[in-house]
């Protein structure tokens, strides 16, 4: 039975719905070229980098589509931005923060992403004083599903690996916390919903639905 001292939360997807929109403007762009972008296709790049699935340079390399790439680019973060004007912090992050900041849990980020782009919604949220420490892709090597962003976090937190919980949205964030040792919980998105995880993750659909105080329990309990 282990003592919970940190939560560790991903950011895209799962503190801000950020992932939809960008599948929902690939998408967009690709039939602009009669191509279907299909979850299964788009899910492999979700949580990690582009290694394994290219949605920018796919069209090009791919199908051989004679595309400008800078123009592409620009369109998609174009539909991205209009579509994230409405978005807000998902339920129930806000409450896990405040509800962990009053338990004294230490509380970090780890996210693939690059850290000014994490920075940037952090501060139009204006939450970002809640994590003492962000580790992004500018930290390590090989972002997720590898573990060394939870790893980085885990270090500069004090904390072990079974001290800590996880909070993702995609099944190669839940990939990276299985690796590094740590208890998880999925909390998918629009997106996300649809892909295959590993196992049987418990995950709830927002965390409005699983008070930090219960998750805690049930972890602890084991």
């Amino acid at each position: 039975m282990s003592t919970i001292k940190a939560l560790i939360l991903d950011f895209d997807g799962t503190i801000l719905d950020t992932e939809t929109a960008w599948y929902e403007a690939f998408r967009e762009a690709y039939l602009e070229h009669e191509v279907e972008l299909t979850l299964d296709m788009y899910g492999k790049c979700i949580g990690t980098s582009s290694h394994v699935f290219d949605p920018y340079e796919y069209l090009i390399t791919e199908l051989k589509i004679p595309l400008d790439r800078e123009s592409f680019r620009q369109g998609v973060h174009d539909r991205h931005t209009q579509k994230m004007a409405h978005e807000g912090i998902r339920p129930g992050i806000l409450d896990y923060l405040e509800t962990a900041k009053g338990l004294g849990l230490r509380i970090g980020l780890a996210s693939s992403s690059r850290r000014a782009w994490v920075d940037m919604y952090l501060a139009q949220l204006g939450i970002g004083d809640y994590f003492e420490t962000i580790r992004t892709a500018e930290d390590v090597a090989v972002v997720k599903p590898h573990p060394e962003l939870y790893e980085l976090a885990l270090k500069d937190l004090g904390v072990q690996p079974d001290e800590a919980i996880a909070i993702e949205d995609s099944p190669n964030g839940a990939r990276a916390a299985a690796a590094a040792g740590m208890h998880y919980i999925v909390v998918p998105n629009p997106v996300t919903k649809f892909l295959s995880f590993d196992g049987e993750p418990r995950t709830v659909g927002t965390l409005a639905e699983l008070s930090l105080q219960a998750l805690l329990e049930g972890v602890e309990g084991k």
